[in-house]
């Protein structure tokens, strides 16, 4: 059976007005930020970490991804900051003459605005509380990336089927009973994997008996947009860390209520469906006009 361009175009037109007609609104919700109860996640303390990035290689390892050596000339792995290549980096922070190494990577916030921003739900809070990606949900909309204060989601620009590239709290291991790369390897602890609840009261053990060696005896993430499942311990300010000062209320709580706007009855998504109908329809009347024209000056058939 022969399809002509014409059946293509009459087909595309359908779908598109079908797609609009059946779509499912996105609804805003209210918020009360909780934990589940199987949040696990991980507690940096800058005071111990030496910088030895050993965090780095491991999770490049364990999520086969490629080094990044683009600084080094091809030589070692030297990445500026989180990229395509890399989940998870160890960067130099300052405060004048006083120094101090940082770890980042996915906070797994407990209310992520990544995810309340994803429209397609590509984005989710899965299993132990980690923010999870499914690529057949993506459509490459990056507004993981906008949405996101720590400016942690990626995309892999150089593929051609490209990727969100962000910490998943190694999450394949956790299935086999491991815990995540970057925390079996630190030689000194910084890093430290567990269930939330442990990994905060840990800290808060950590700042009682050091009261004057912890910034302001506070537990980054603990409050912060709402709580985190990534704890940060410090002796310089947060904000030199590159950890903003991001209040307590959820940013994902903000995102819904602009997305419940937006999406209310699909408005405009259905308006961007009819645009594309529109287009379609003149783009095939000129196509049209085209081959009648050709097939009188021809004195072939008209096609399309």
């Amino acid at each position: 059976m022969t399809v002509s361009r014409r059946d293509v175009f009459k087909s595309i037109g359908t779908g598109a007005a079908v797609a609009a007609v059946s779509a499912t609104p996105l609804q805003a919700s209210s918020r009360n930020p909780q934990a589940p109860s199987d949040a696990v996640g991980m507690l940096y303390d800058a005071t111990v970490c030496i910088g030895c990035k050993a965090c780095v290689a491991a999770c490049t390892t364990a999520n086969n991804l490629i080094p990044d050596t683009t600084m080094s000339g091809g030589i070692w792995q030297m990445p500026e900051d989180l990229n395509a290549q890399t989940k998870n980096i160890i960067l130099l922070a300052k405060d004048g003459e006083r120094s101090s190494f940082v770890k980042k990577q996915c906070m797994h916030c407990i209310d992520p605005a990544c995810v309340s921003g994803c429209p397609f739900k590509s984005l989710k809070k899965g299993k132990y509380g980690i923010v999870e990606w499914d690529p057949y949900k993506c459509i490459g909309c990056r507004y993981c990336e906008i949405s996101c204060p720590f400016d942690v989601p990626r995309f892999e620009w150089t593929k051609f089927n490209p990727k969100i590239v962000k910490c998943e709290l190694c999450n394949f291991r956790l299935a086999d009973g491991k815990e995540p790369a970057c925390t079996e390897v630190c030689p000194v602890g910084a890093v430290k994997f567990g269930t939330r609840a442990n990994l905060l009261a840990e800290a808060k053990q950590r700042i009682e008996a050091n009261p004057d060696k912890y910034y302001q005896n506070r537990v980054y993430g603990e409050g912060d947009l709402g709580g985190m499942q990534v704890l940060y311990l410090s002796h310089l300010p947060f904000d030199k860390l590159g950890l903003p000062d991001v209040g307590t209320e959820s940013r994902a709580h903000y995102g819904s209520k602009v997305h419940g706007v937006i999406y209310k009855g699909m408005a405009i998504p259905i308006a961007v469906y009819a645009v594309l109908v529109a287009a379609i329809k003149r783009r095939y009347k000129v196509m049209e006009e085209e081959a009648r024209l050709e097939a009188e000056k021809t004195g072939r058939p008209e096609q399309l």
